[in-house]
């Protein structure tokens, strides 16, 4: 599946430092984005260990491995006994943690791995739809019918997650599976993104940068995803804020990141 892909992390307006960490590897068609959480460094090490950890492992794959996703699930489930362990072993780590969601294209399907809040959308069709679960608590409110999704969107409770890579030793890991059409746009994001920026917002501002997917660059791409974070930024950047976008296009042969 030809794809045209990008991605950028921002530190914001407010964070001293930027704990998300991001991978884009075209060859494995493979993006994934972390966002750490956990004293002044221990959330920087767990993105970066969880990336780091993923990153290594997909550059020894075969690209025709069978079951990518599979391994995939396993990949993460092991990036996530390093950061419990480490956590575990020194001092001023102790809580750290991180969230993941991970995106893979393999031909004409797309796998979504994901632990925590970052997300993973589709828009197709001027329509934005969330692939993904939140494991936060207002998520749980939502799903037994305590809370809407606007209330949930007000919440002062919003940032507490039920599930993250590293605070417990065995974690589960969520897998969705998504048959790919023709100018599928898949964005994955941590909650810097969404939490300034709703849904609506997310969707104008990609369908006004790239009106014809067909005819979509990475120029396009680029400044659709500048033009979310300034947003976001706009609206307060108290976090930090990292986006990949992936465009499934069927005019050429390769991925262009």
């Amino acid at each position: 599946m030809p794809l045209l892909c990008s991605g950028q992390s921002d530190k914001g307006l407010v964070r001293k430092s930027n704990q998300d960490s991001i991978l884009i590897n075209s060859s494995q068609k493979c993006f994934v984005v972390a966002d750490g959480m956990g004293g002044h460094r221990g959330g920087d090490i767990a993105s970066q260990l969880t990336i780091q950890v993923l990153a290594d492992h997909l550059d020894k794959m075969p690209l025709k491995t069978p079951n990518k996703i599979t391994l995939i699930k396993e990949i993460i489930q092991d990036a996530n006994r390093i950061i419990f362990e480490k956590s575990q072993t020194v001092e001023h780590l102790k809580g750290m943690g991180t969230t993941i969601v991970a995106l893979m294209i393999e031909k004409s399907k797309a796998y979504i791995a994901n632990v925590g809040d970052s997300r993973a959308y589709l828009i197709n069709n001027e329509q934005i739809y969330q692939l993904t679960r939140d494991h936060s608590l207002v998520q749980e409110k939502i799903h037994l019918g305590i809370s809407n999704r606007e209330e949930a969107a007000k919440d002062r409770m919003k940032n507490i997650l039920v599930r993250t890579l590293g605070y417990e030793e065995v974690v589960h890991v969520d897998i969705f599976e998504y048959s790919i059409s023709k100018n599928d746009i898949f964005l994955i994001c941590s909650d810097g993104l969404y939490g300034k920026i709703y849904d609506d917002e997310i969707l104008a501002i990609v369908n006004k940068n790239i009106p014809k997917p067909d005819d979509a660059t990475l120029e396009n791409l680029d400044k659709t995803i500048q033009e979310l974070i300034d947003t976001a930024n706009k609206y307060g950047g108290n976090d930090n804020i990292s986006i990949i976008m992936a465009l499934a296009q069927a005019k050429d042969e390769e991925t262009k990141v």
